[in-house]
């Protein structure tokens, strides 16, 4: 006689190892606002939850770090009703730490170290910030492996702008100090973020199947959503190993490339976290069907 498992608790959710898509979403831009670096928009929540709940992959591919996606991303997700179980999980810092995410917020966080860069670094950047750019922007303490620097909320994006680029300018000095020589500058319209150079979305979008792998998941399709033309990296990664893939970008101002798969943007026009809405809801919306 074969025993049969036993059912999974009522909060507990059941995957389903071949769901019919997965989701690898930056979060900047799709998911948190640009404006108030929070996840503004109820649907957001309630939709990435709805997914979770039903088996489909939700992994957020992104250079926040750990602790902002247990700050600000998780509480949408507990609030919506996210069950234990769910394949979730947040590959952040551009794939040099990832975790698992579940209602109690994140597992056991795991960092590449042959990415981390030296401490001294993160010194000498604290201390550039605080001598002449205090008024604009911050140091993110968060980071476990990059060196990030950010605007403030509320500064004038203008003036931001205007002095990330003295900022920048000031980074290779440092670099050469240190003799690092595989590290990267890579701005936004928010933020800084100095990294080695092995980082990246594509990086992202090979851990994430590492992750699911390890839990016997395998999704028939992917959308990934980003709203910078980095974000490509992901949808390019996954095509390149015969994975079918669809790109969504919520900030196409900055112009659509040439790919060899679909690129999505909101039929209406809206932007950054409105547009990420927009497609979450329509794909929740698939499983009631």
């Amino acid at each position: 006689m074969t025993s049969q498992p036993a059912p999974a608790p009522a909060d507990t959710a059941t995957f389903d190892p071949a769901p019919p898509f997965g989701l690898l979403l930056d979060v900047d831009g799709p998911i948190a606002s640009p404006v108030t670096r929070t996840v503004a928009i109820e649907s957001i929540g309630r939709d990435l939850a709805t997914m979770a709940n039903a088996g489909i992959p939700v992994v957020f591919n992104t250079g926040r770090s750990d602790a902002f996606i247990a700050e600000e991303v998780v509480p949408a997700l507990r609030a919506a009703g996210l069950l234990e179980g769910t394949p979730v999980f947040t590959v952040s810092e551009k794939g040099a730490v990832w975790a698992d995410v579940s209602p109690a917020g994140l597992g056991e966080i795991h960092i590449d170290d042959h990415l981390k860069l030296p401490a001294g670094l993160y010194d000498d950047v604290r201390t550039l910030v605080a001598q002449r750019y205090a008024s604009l922007m911050f140091f993110d303490e968060t980071k476990r492996a990059m060196v990030s620097v950010e605007m403030t909320v509320g500064a004038d994006p203008h003036a931001y702008l205007a002095a990330q680029k003295h900022f920048d300018d000031a980074i290779p000095e440092l670099l050469e100090k240190h003799g690092l020589t595989d590290v990267r500058i890579d701005p936004t319209i928010i933020s800084t973020d100095i990294e080695h150079e092995l980082v990246g979305k594509d990086l992202g979008a090979a851990r994430t199947l590492e992750l699911l792998s390890a839990r016997g998941i395998a999704a028939a399709s992917w959308f990934t959503m980003g709203d910078s033309r980095t974000d490509y990296a992901m949808a390019d990664w996954l095509h390149a190993r015969g994975h079918e893939v669809s790109h969504v970008d919520v900030r196409p101002a900055d112009g659509v490339p040439e790919t060899p798969y679909p690129v999505l943007t909101s039929a209406t026009g809206a932007i950054h976290d409105e547009s990420g809405a927009e497609f979450l809801t329509a794909w929740a919306g698939r499983l009631n069907r």
